[in-house]
Formats: structure tokens, sequence, C-alpha cells
């Protein structure tokens, strides 16, 4: 992906801003020795230790320019191992609905089976009991009438009573027979059920531990690489014999050129796959007032913090954002990115319309999607980017090419 291109745009960059600024500013011009009065010239002595000490100043600068490169990585990655643990959380917990709501379905099969349990036995009760008090069935009761009975209209009526009480019968034991099994066989699958959803609940207090612990470590990181940088610029000011503020300004401007390559290159990228993969014939539904709607809540929330598992009013992440946005626009969505990508319907780069969702994967597949971001149109969406960030309007390309898109 684009993304991961960033520490080699980034090293291009800076070679190509080197090459702009004037050599002062690259690297401070040696001193002239003091040579004797009979030679006013430099000795080949003189000219190469300058050589070589404007070499160490460069190798010097190269390298701190390298471990600041490394460094916005090393950020940028803890910042994604973080979302990464939250949306880890977000899929337990929409695994604890299902699996709860799985068990509660099943505990009422469970109970409408030994409903029917009861109302079957409670029939052949009865059965029995009429058995038992004319000493025979009642078909052979009904028998005997037939047989007892004088004329063409006993004998119809006689008939019919033989016939009713007959499947009266078979359908009692009919009833009997399976709903006596039913009621463990249900019993067995709520017990299953619910020890589901014991496990996924489990499962949700451990991704829980593992988001916070993910979280704290990428808070400290970041107040780490902050206080390296800080350093590596003063060094870099040193070795250059500038200042600070100005060695912090032209790496912002590195920095910046950076993104923009890597954005084009994401774009690129979108382009060629499009081009290369024919859109499918189908239309795709969308609805204009349901997309209008969710973009105008998601601007709404433009500024509001990153809280991992929020869904507001005070923070969102990105899943809770766009699942927020698009209840407005009047689709129901999970609090989970992978969800929402299986209960939307996929698009192309080129389909994309505002209100579709964007979405981003380490690995390519689906199952392991992290991000997702609202696209808005022009190619801009509003995402909840990461831990330590605010809701913002940004570039579509600003984390690499989106490994999937879809309209809700």
């Amino acid at each position: 992906m684009a993304r991961r291109m960033l520490p080699a745009l980034l090293l291009a960059a800076a070679a190509g801003l080197l090459g702009l600024l004037p050599a002062a500013a690259a690297a401070p011009a040696p001193t002239r020795l003091a040579a004797p009065a009979d030679d006013p010239y430099p000795s080949t002595e003189d000219i190469a230790k300058a050589q070589a000490d404007a070499d160490a100043r460069a190798g010097d600068v190269a390298a701190i320019e390298a471990r600041l490169t490394a460094a916005q990585a090393e950020l940028e990655e803890a910042g994604r191992a973080a979302e990464q643990a939250v949306e880890a959380y977000n899929g337990a917990q929409a695994r604890l609905v299902r699996a709860r709501a799985e068990s509660a379905a099943a505990a009422e099969r469970s109970a409408a089976a030994e409903t029917a349990r009861a109302a079957a036995a409670e029939r052949a009760a009865g059965l029995l009991a009429e058995i038992y008090r004319q000493g025979a069935s009642p078909q052979l009761s009904a028998l005997n009438d037939l047989l007892g009975g004088r004329g063409a209209v006993d004998l119809s009526d006689q008939a019919a009573a033989v016939g009713v009480a007959g499947a009266q019968t078979r359908q009692i034991l009919d009833d009997a027979t399976p709903t006596a099994a039913a009621p463990t066989r249900a019993r067995t699958a709520a017990q299953a059920a619910e020890d589901n959803a014991r496990r996924a609940a489990d499962a949700v207090q451990h991704a829980k531990e593992q988001a916070e612990a993910r979280l704290t470590a990428q808070q400290a990181q970041v107040a780490d690489i902050g206080h390296r940088r800080e350093q590596l610029l003063a060094d870099l000011a040193a070795a250059r014999n500038t200042t600070v503020d100005l060695e912090r300004q032209r790496r912002e401007a590195l920095e910046a050129i950076a993104a923009r390559q890597a954005e084009e290159a994401a774009k690129a990228a979108a382009a060629a796959a499009a081009a290369n993969r024919p859109d499918p014939a189908a239309n795709r539904p969308w609805s204009a007032d349901g997309a209008a709607a969710a973009i105008a809540h998601a601007r709404a929330l433009i500024g509001l913090p990153y809280i991992w598992g929020g869904e507001g009013p005070d923070g969102y992440d990105c899943s809770g954002l766009t699942m927020t946005a698009w209840q407005r626009g009047g689709k129901r969505l999970t609090h989970f990115a992978a969800d929402q990508y299986a209960q939307s319907t996929p698009v192309s780069y080129r389909q994309l319309r505002p209100g579709d969702l964007v979405f981003w994967t380490k690995t390519g597949r689906a199952a392991d999607i992290y991000h997702v971001a609202l696209y808005i149109g022009d190619d801009q969406m509003i995402e909840a980017p990461r831990p330590g960030a605010a809701i913002k309007q940004a570039s579509l390309w600003i984390m690499g090419t989106p490994d999937f898109y879809a309209r809700p």
C-alpha cells in the first residue's frame, strides 16, 4: 500500500528539498584555516580535512533524517496497532451480542418444547384413562357399537365414530412420541448457546484488556517518539548550524511533500485496479437522502475526540462514527468495521458515491478490516482516525489505497 511507501518517500523528499536549499543551509562552509604568510592557499591536508568534516556533517544529517523518518513510521504503526486492538474489541462485543441473542432464543425454544411435551403427555394420559375406563380402546368400543347397530343411519354414524377415534388416537401418539425427546434436545441446545455466550463474554473481557494495554503502550510510544523527535531536531540544527524551529518547519515541509506523493501513488493504484477490474453491470442501490443525512451528521461530529468503543455523544471510534452517521441515514449497522462491510453492498472505486464506506486492512481479507471511514465525494472522507486524534475530514488516500468500498 502507498502508506507503507511513506518512509521511502520522506527520504526522497528530503533529498529533493536538500537540493533546493542554499549550500550554506545544507552545511555550513568550513572556516578557512590559517596559512603561512608566504602561502595564502590551503594545503592539501587542509582541503582533505575540510572535506572530511563536511562529509561527516552530511553523514550525520542523513542519519538524523533517517531516524526522524523511522520515528514517524513508528508513530503511524503505533496508531494503527491501537486501532486494530479497538476494532478487535468491537468485534468481540458484536459476537457477544449475537451469542446472547441466540442464547435467549434457544431458551425460548426449550421452554416451548417443554410446554408442547406437557400438552402431549396430558393428551396421552387422557387416552390411557379412557382405555382404562372402557376396558378397551375407543376404537374397539366404537366397533362394538357398530356391530350392535341397526339400520343404515346407525351404521354410517358408527363407522364415522371409528374413523374419528382412530385418527385421534394416532394423532395423540404421534404428538407424544417426538415431543418426549424434544425438550431434552432443546435444553442441550440452550445450554450450548449459553456456554457460547459465556465464552463470548470472556472474549470481550480479554479483548478489552488487550485494547487497554495497546492504548497505554501507544500513548507511551507517542510521548517517547515526541521526545526523540525533539532531540533529533536539535541534533539536526546543530549539524546544520541552524535553529530547532527552522529544522521543525523544514521537517514538516518534507513530511507534507511525502504525504502528497503517497496520496498520489494511492490514487493511481486505485485507478489502475479499477481499470483492470471492470465494474459489475448491475446498479447498486443508493439513497441520496440517506447519504445526505449520514454525511450531515458526520460533519457535525468533526472535532470530537477518538474514544475507543465510542458511540457518542462525547466521542467515537471509527466504526462508531460510521454506525451513528448511518443511523441518521436510516440504515442499522453493527459497531464493528468488518461487520459493516458484510452488511453493505460492495462497490468499486469508480462506483463510489457520497455516503459510501471505505475500508482498510493489513492482510487484504475482509475479516481483518480494522478501519472504516465515510466517503463524502471529491476523494474526501470523514473519519475518526486513531486514538489521540480528533474526528476530521481528510483525503481519501491519506492511509493509502483503501482495500474495500461498500454502500450501506
